[in-house]
């Protein structure tokens, strides 16, 4: 069922079982779990259908620290959110990314990579993705064109990734959401405040309000916060009627530990002789699976660095491709022709047999560090919520990591002659800490609400309930204890599946 917010009468009362606050994927993947089961789901989008400017327009806040993308631009505020321009990049996280690391400070879950093999098959099929397959083998024997480049031992490895086709999930599952007579989805609905008991204990309802001057009340039973990391940290930090601090924020965490991935150009790897590498080799809408060079957890440990993987784009087409930081821009027009140069540059170089030198494009994760955060800012949107400022802020450990990556990955190559990797200049002097102006991020917003066992370490328990609220809980990569290497949408929505399943059990006790 859909009701668009603006057409109803004015202060409504509106009334459910779950009450879920945005619909990307991690709310509408909580939403289709709910499929015809006997409770009322209030599914609340603060936008419409389509792609709107003075909707986009919520989302605009302020940056400091290290260059980064202006925030509307990052996140896209109608249903479906941001699956409506991501690129379908999937993998799954690796063991040592949940486990705590003595060189990484803040590392380490309340759960562990086991917690969540059940729920990646079911996100697989949410995305659209291939077999829950991610060993190279199974991918060889679909294709043996797909070599590995020949590395002896496991120092480094072939770390797959499938590709969604991409899935928009507003597309996808506007109709099932819609016809779905359990599932209330209300559009033009923002959330703007939430209100708990009288210490907060709980929470009774929250205000809703959109441009066309109506606001209105939801109440339910269950509440599910799921806008995305910076806008679910800068909702519960608005709330502060009640508790100055925001909402949950009782140990000064929500908001910090803003992580991205660097993605970055890191190094050169020259071949002795010409090869396609096929297994390394993505084309958009067509590659199905390919591999990244990945550093094992021994090394990694080894050389007390951070997770990364880095991927292989021949240097002639690398070298024409300006960096991301310099591709993304607040006017979209730009952006588009920016893509658009982009993309030609890959499909043109496609065309070649093979090549003799590729560019290591790095992503590495961003170690946690609570200085990376968002905090609000002292203007205000147009519905009166104060806008969201981001610091970005990275670490020595960060610039050690992309160092130490491809130095092992030089080692290995070198030890079997098939070529060599040079360093970019920005990496050579070990005691440089800087950064280069094409530094910048993946658009993979993370952290802000994360996951301990401690509430004096994170914001929300190993269930995804924020420490200290019976029925409030948050979904999505805000969650994220730590960054991992792989894009984080796939990981997002096992996270989100697994955080359904806790919901059914609590509703079905009660």
């Amino acid at each position: 069922m859909h009701i668009d917010a603006r057409n109803i009468e004015n202060n409504s009362l509106i009334e459910g079982d779950i009450c879920i606050v945005g619909s990307g994927a991690a709310g509408i993947s909580i939403a289709l779990e709910f499929l015809n089961t006997p409770y009322k789901v209030i599914l609340l989008e603060g936008g419409g259908f389509e792609y709107e400017k003075q909707m986009q327009d919520l989302y605009k806040g302020k940056t400091t620290g290290q260059r980064y993308y202006p925030l509307d631009s990052a996140r896209l505020h109608y249903f479906g959110g941001t699956t409506g321009h991501w690129s379908g990049f999937c993998s799954t996280f690796d063991p040592i990314d949940f486990k705590e690391r003595d060189w990484v400070p803040h590392s380490g879950w309340p759960i562990t990579r086991q917690d969540l093999d059940a729920y990646y098959p079911r996100a697989h099929k949410n995305l659209d993705l291939g077999p829950y397959e991610y060993d190279v083998k199974y991918w060889q024997g679909k294709d043996p064109e797909l070599r590995s480049l020949p590395f002896k031992g496991d120092a480094v490895y072939n770390k797959m990734w499938q590709f969604s086709k991409p899935t928009r999930f507003g597309t996808k599952y506007r109709d099932t959401i819609i016809k779905a007579p359990n599932i209330h989805l209300y559009t033009y609905a923002n959330v703007t405040d939430i209100t708990g008991n009288e210490n907060a204990s709980a929470i009774t309802q929250v205000t809703v309000k959109n441009l066309a001057g109506k606001q209105h009340t939801v109440k339910a039973k269950q509440f599910i916060i799921a806008c995305c990391s910076i806008q679910n940290a800068r909702l519960l930090l608005a709330s502060n009627n009640q508790m100055p601090k925001g909402l949950g924020n009782q140990n000064d965490n929500v908001g910090r530990y803003f992580m991205e991935h660097l993605e970055i150009k890191s190094a050169e790897l020259w071949l002795a002789k010409p090869d396609v590498l096929k297994l390394y080799h993505w084309e958009w809408e067509i590659t199905k699976a390919r591999a990244e060079l990945a550093i094992s957890e021994e090394m990694q440990r080894k050389h007390k660095i951070l997770n990364g993987t880095a991927s292989l784009i021949p240097l002639d087409i690398a070298k024409q491709q300006a960096a991301f930081i310099d591709i993304w821009t607040a006017d979209t027009a730009q952006t588009k022709k920016n893509f658009a140069k982009f993309e030609k540059a890959e499909k043109d170089g496609a065309k070649k047999e093979g090549h003799s030198s590729y560019q290591l494009f790095t992503r590495v994760e961003q170690a946690p560090n609570p200085d990376s955060r968002v905090t609000l800012d002292t203007e205000r949107d147009a519905l009166g919520v104060p806008r969201a400022m981001l610091h970005w802020e990275l670490t020595p450990l960060e610039k050690h990591s992309l160092r130490g990556i491809h130095k092992i990955i030089g080692e290995q190559i070198g030890i079997t002659e098939a070529g060599r990797v040079r360093l970019m200049e920005y990496l050579r002097d070990e005691n440089d800490n800087t950064w280069p102006e094409f530094t910048g991020g993946g658009w993979h917003h993370m952290g802000t609400t994360r996951m301990a066992a401690d509430p004096k370490k994170g914001v929300v328990d190993a269930n995804c309930k924020v420490h200290g609220i019976a029925n409030l809980y948050m979904a999505g990569a805000s969650c994220y204890a730590t960054a991992a290497a792989p894009n984080p949408t796939l990981t997002l929505v096992a996270l989100t599946i697994r955080l359904a399943d806790h919901i059914k059990q609590k509703v079905k006790a009660v």
